[in-house]
């Protein structure tokens, strides 16, 4: 079974220095039929204007990746780390039993990113950062594997049992996608169109697919996309 969560459809704050957009219940935007699906618990399209963003602030018990998608965010976190990060550099996150981190744009460009939560296998984990640039851009027509529970194809690790894709393709090629038994995948479209099992995707929908034991994925046009594998 294929359901599609339209972009349109999603929950939207503009606070002025962010623009965002909600897959699922985030925040003051409740939706009680979208609160997560399966361990994915937020996706959120953010827009962050020039010389804003979020000061430090508390996280706990929950696997957090940033996915850049244009501009440079500035990560600062309570284990000392400090980074800018881009387009194909990926960031995660375990907030375990405490962590404090900032996310600010200091430069004159807006950044556009996904912030995507992940609830862990288990609460009160050691807290840790890592982060790692992909060939998804340059290596396209495939899937790279960018987070994972054992750090498989040198993804980053996170503490569940779901394993995270993303990968860039060209208009008119396809990709197969093989769930294993009683795996459940989203499709999150960052960009250009696709058809998943023949249900049409553009420009910020999603997919969730249950009872699914192989996902055809037909590319109308250009396009990047994320692909979640989960319990």
């Amino acid at each position: 079974m294929i359901t599609i969560r339209k972009s349109s459809d999603r929950g939207h704050a503009d606070h002025g220095w962010l623009n965002a957009k909600h897959s699922f219940s985030f925040g003051r935007y409740h939706d009680p039929e979208h609160t997560g699906f399966r361990a994915l618990r937020v996706i959120n399209e953010d827009v962050v204007a020039p010389r804003t963003g979020f000061s430090e602030h508390p996280h706990r018990d929950m696997e957090i990746i940033t996915y850049p998608i244009s501009g440079q965010i500035r990560h600062g976190d309570s284990l000392g780390h400090t980074e800018d990060i881009g387009h194909g550099t990926v960031q995660a996150m375990t907030a375990g039993r405490g962590i404090r981190h900032s996310e600010t744009n200091p430069h004159s460009d807006p950044v556009h990113m996904l912030q995507i939560w992940i609830e862990p296998r288990e609460a009160g984990l050691e807290p840790a950062h890592a982060s790692r640039r992909f060939p998804v851009l340059t290596e396209t027509g495939r899937l790279h594997q960018i987070a994972s529970p054992d750090g498989a194809d040198g993804s980053l690790v996170i503490n569940r049992d779901a394993r995270v894709f993303a990968g860039v393709f060209d208009a008119k090629t396809e990709q197969t996608i093989a769930l294993g038994p009683d795996r459940h995948a989203w499709i999150q479209v960052v960009r250009g169109s696709l058809r998943v099992n023949g249900s049409q995707i553009g420009p910020g929908d999603g997919a969730a697919a249950s009872d699914e034991t192989t996902l055809e994925l037909v590319f109308d046009e250009d396009s990047e996309i994320i692909v979640f594998d989960l319990d």
